[in-house]
This record gives C-alpha cells, structure tokens and sequence, in this order.
C-alpha cells in the first residue's frame, strides 16, 4: 500500500476517533465549565487536523520507571539518557532542534565540566545556521563531546559528527555519511540575489575550513569531496578523516559513551 495512502486511511481512522472522543464529550457537556469544554474541543480539532505520523511519533515515546528513596520516579527515555550524558540528534536540524541540542549541551557542562558527553547523530541535514549553533556550543564547552553515528549523517550532520572530540568520533559499521556543498535559493532584484549568492559562496568557504580543521584533508580535497553529494561508508569516512573508528560492539574500555567511567 502506498505510504500516500496509508497516511490517508491513518488520517480517516484518527478523525473517526476525534469524532467520537467528541460525541462523548458532547454527553459530559452538561457537567463542564465552558473553559474546560473549550479546552477538549480544542484538543480534539489539533489531533483531527494534524498529520498521523506526527501524533504517533510524539506521543509513543517509551517510559522509564526508577525506584528512589522518595519512591517511584518515572522519566520519558531520552531524559533518562540524559542523566547519564547521552543525547540524541534524530532527524532534521531546525533552529528548534538546535536550541534544544544547546540546551541540553550547556546543562551538562554546568553539572560536570570534565565528564565526557556522548552524541548519538542520525541526521539528513537541515539548516546551516542551526547546526553551526550546535557546532560551536561543541566547541565553546569544556567537557569533551564523543560523537557517534548511527543509522545516517548527512550534510550539516556530517560536519557535527566531525566536530567531536578527537579520537572519540565513532561510527557503526553500517552507518552512511554524506558531504556536499550548501544548497539554497534566492529571488528578488538582481541586487539581492547577489547578495545571497555572497553570503551562500561565504558560507561554503567557512564550511569547508571547518571541515579541514576536524579532518586533516586539505581545503583542495575538501572541495573536490563536496562539489556534489558525496556518500561514504563508515570505512570511507574514517579514511576521509570524519571519524576515528568504526565500530560493531562497545568496546570494554575506550567505550563511545564513557559517562559512567
């Protein structure tokens, strides 16, 4: 079936279950404030209109339950992750996705400034400015971040998994990176769009010396790497110098996140 389709049928069964939570609330209508009835009408409307894979992804995040002095605690997996140092780029990288990545980056160096902070990428790519806000809270902090690839670093994602600590950028044998120059568009006066052509050449310029930084290769190797969409293996991208090691297993001592050594 087409995935087309499918989010289709996902969408009509969604607005049936809206349509029914409604029915049911329309029964309870007589016992609720307005402001509260207000309320669930409104909730129901967002999960009518918005798009099915959103609402799953969003809401079947798993929980995790923790016995402590005070009793049981229950946290969503990724903030259970983060306390033991360990955050995940999953997805595009968008201005919100990198405010929260920074977020999470500076909370850490606050609790410990010297203890390693493991960056698991899985990432296509996304907007420059967002992800080198991402690249240099990396650089700016004091705890070392070890950088890990799983599933795809593409783009912007590859010049994060790059960035990390040296001899602590891992990734899995089957992971794909991919480098290539920036991309954009313009209209406008001619004006104009020459001066977004300056900016995006400028851009390109500042991309490919960070990448010879974290690299080794030279500014002429860069370039030629990056003049079209370039796509490694994980071996080809540790010989290109994005990654140290590939890994299969965690190894013993040297591990891709050692916050608990």
């Amino acid at each position: 079936m087409p995935l087309s389709w499918r989010r289709h049928q996902n969408r009509f069964n969604l607005t049936e279950a809206a349509v029914s939570l409604s029915h049911g609330v329309r029964r309870l209508n007589r016992n609720m404030s307005p402001v509260d009835a207000g309320s669930v009408y409104a909730r129901i409307r967002n999960m009518r209109d918005r798009d099915p894979v959103e609402v799953y992804s969003n809401t079947l995040v798993p929980m995790v339950v923790e016995q402590t002095a005070r009793g049981e605690r229950s946290f969503d997996i990724y903030s259970r992750l983060l306390k033991e140092r360990i955050i995940f780029l999953t997805g595009a990288v968008y201005d919100q996705v990198s405010a929260l990545i920074c977020a999470q980056l500076l909370f850490l160096e606050s609790e410990n400034p010297q203890k390693e902070i493991s960056f698991y990428i899985n990432s296509p790519g996304g907007v420059v400015s967002a992800g080198l806000a991402i690249y240099d809270t990396m650089q700016y902090i004091r705890s070392p971040v070890s950088t890990v690839c799983i599933g795809q670093a593409a783009s912007m994602g590859s010049l994060l998994l790059c960035a990390g600590e040296k001899d602590k950028r891992f990734a899995l044998p089957n992971a794909r990176v991919m480098v290539h120059q920036p991309s954009g568009g313009a209209q406008g006066q001619a004006t104009d769009i020459e001066i977004q052509a300056r900016e995006i050449l400028t851009l390109r310029k500042r991309l490919n010396e960070i990448y010879n930084r974290h690299t080794g290769q030279s500014i002429e190797a860069i370039e030629r790497k990056l003049e079209r969409d370039t796509y490694m293996s994980a071996e080809e991208a540790r010989d290109f110098g994005l990654v140290d090691q590939v890994v299969e297993r965690r190894p013993v001592s040297s591990t891709p996140d050692s916050s608990k050594s």
